[in-house]
């Protein structure tokens, strides 16, 4: 592959709203300040690896219909090399900060550790390489410990000993890759971290190791002096019934657990945010409030479908309702915004590929100019803090104290006569504020 990828694309540019160019930015405009930040800054958008360059456009019921070239030949790590050009020519193109990847997405699997290890150090180097005059830097590594079958009861917790050891092996080549490459996070996505029936389960002791096995990798991070985020990625199914990770609650949950709560935060994605039954707004509030939001993959899932569909984002409130959290949480420290979506199977052109991140960094761009009107303006706040303003009073403040008691609490309503009565959540007034910002 000596030909560009991209022949008729040149990196895309800012144009305006009204603009009806195909390949410009209609609304992202990376050195607009907002909130202070230049937009560029707030957003910390990242190419996910798989997706982008590593899928090949199948389905349960048929195979590719991508066909790329750097997925086809006799040379597997020439494949790889040709790929990482594809690669760095599409962050050229969108202008991105950021990139992510799995080891198995950069690199084929050799017949042992060591040469799969070697495998992904090489295209490392060949990152490093492009790293030094490109503007991409890496948003995160991860490594794949769930596509291969002796993953498929778990990883940390399977019931076999060498392969958590095998695991554990793998994980510590890619932090340290990701180190090196100056990588801000790295994620630990459970993949396969539970199971199919309680029936041939030790629950307690595949907690036990889950736990055991973040200690080890926090323990290494520290070891090498990699100063980013370890983060993990919540999702309640696929591929396993029961996952361990179900939601940013249960994570914290294990986190808590293993006593890694103020060590190790979350990437939350939206798509298994719906799976889990919440919205993504509520998992980015939620570990906020639990003081472990970390970064997010944004996509969509599809509102017919159960499963994971990872689409690129088209709903301009929903992302503003996700990105108004993350501004109340103070924006992003080591986190972005990681497209972990994926084009149509039907979608085959080089374009399309180009057309589905701009579109969706559209979206992303056009969402925190509205959270943001909605966060400066501070009517939404100011409406929250006056449905729970007597909370502020001593007398109620001395309820939640240390010292407080049962007894004490029942004696002030029998002195006082409480008769407290239901007060209007006025949902619908919260709802039209927000429809107001909407424009």
């Amino acid at each position: 592959m000596n030909a560009r990828f991209f022949p008729e694309v040149a990196p895309l540019k800012y144009a305006g709203p009204t603009s009806r160019d195909t390949f410009v930015y209609r609304w992202y405009d990376k050195n607009r300040v907002v909130l202070g930040k230049r937009m560029e800054d707030h957003l910390r958008f990242a190419v996910a690896y798989w997706h982008s360059f590593t899928w090949p456009g199948g389905d349960p019921f048929g195979g590719e219909t991508f066909l790329r070239p750097w997925m086809h030949g006799s040379d597997e790590m020439e494949l790889a090399r040709a790929k990482a050009e594809v690669a760095f020519e599409l962050f050229r193109v969108l202008d991105v900060p950021f990139f992510a990847f799995h080891d198995r997405d950069i690199a084929p699997e050799g017949r042992s550790l060591k040469e799969s290890n070697a495998n992904v150090r090489a295209i490392a180097d060949v990152f490093a390489k492009k790293m030094e005059t490109e503007k991409v830097r890496l948003l995160w590594g991860t490594a794949n410990l769930f596509s291969n079958r002796r993953f498929m009861a778990g990883a940390a917790t399977n019931p076999d000993p060498e392969v958590f050891a095998y695991a554990a092996a793998q994980v510590k080549n890619v932090l340290e890759v990701t180190h090196e490459l100056g990588g801000e996070n790295y994620v630990l996505w459970g993949g396969r971290e539970g199971y199919e029936t309680l029936l041939n389960t030790s629950l307690p002791r595949e907690l036990d190791q889950m736990g055991r096995f973040l200690n080890l990798v926090v323990e290494h991070k520290y070891k090498i002096g990699f100063k980013g985020t370890i983060l993990i990625e919540p999702k309640p199914q696929e591929p396993t019934k029961h996952q361990y990770d179900f939601d940013v609650g249960t994570v914290y949950g294990l986190l808590c657990r293993a006593g890694l709560e103020k060590e190790v935060k979350v990437n939350i994605e939206a798509n298994h945010a719906t799976l889990a039954g919440h919205s993504f707004e509520h998992e980015i509030a939620m570990a906020a409030a639990l003081g472990i939001f970390g970064s997010i993959d944004m996509n969509k899932g599809d509102a017919q479908s159960g499963w994971d569909t990872d689409q690129f984002p088209t709903n301009v409130e929903d992302t503003a309702l996700a990105f108004y959290e993350i501004l109340k949480a103070g924006g992003y420290t080591t986190g972005g915004t990681n497209f972990d979506a994926k084009i149509r199977r039907q979608s085959i052109e080089p374009e399309d590929l180009v057309l589905a991140h701009a579109a969706a960094i559209d979206v992303c761009a056009r969402a925190l100019l509205i959270a943001a009107d909605m966060f400066e303006d501070g009517a939404l706040r100011k409406a929250v803090d006056a449905r729970y303003a007597r909370w502020d009073e001593s007398e109620n403040k001395a309820m939640l104290a240390p010292g407080a008691s049962l007894e004490a609490i029942a004696a002030r309503v029998e002195a006082q006569r409480l008769d407290p009565q239901p007060r209007s959540g006025r949902q619908e007034r919260f709802e039209a504020l927000v429809g107001s910002y909407l424009r």
